[in-house]
């Protein structure tokens, strides 16, 4: 998900970048799978890109 378009759509430039949020700032929402298959999943996503 991207932070900027969604998550933090209404604060200022200068409060993002304030906390750290950049256009290439990504956001995880991680469920209870099993660590491992949690791992695999974003590698594989990461080497999609």
């Amino acid at each position: 998900m991207l932070v900027l378009a969604v998550c933090h759509r209404a604060m200022s430039p200068e409060e993002k970048q304030k906390i750290g949020i950049s256009k290439g700032t990504i956001r995880l929402s991680i469920g209870i799978e099993d660590v491992d298959d949690l791992i695999a999943d974003l590698q594989n996503a990461l080497d999609r890109i």
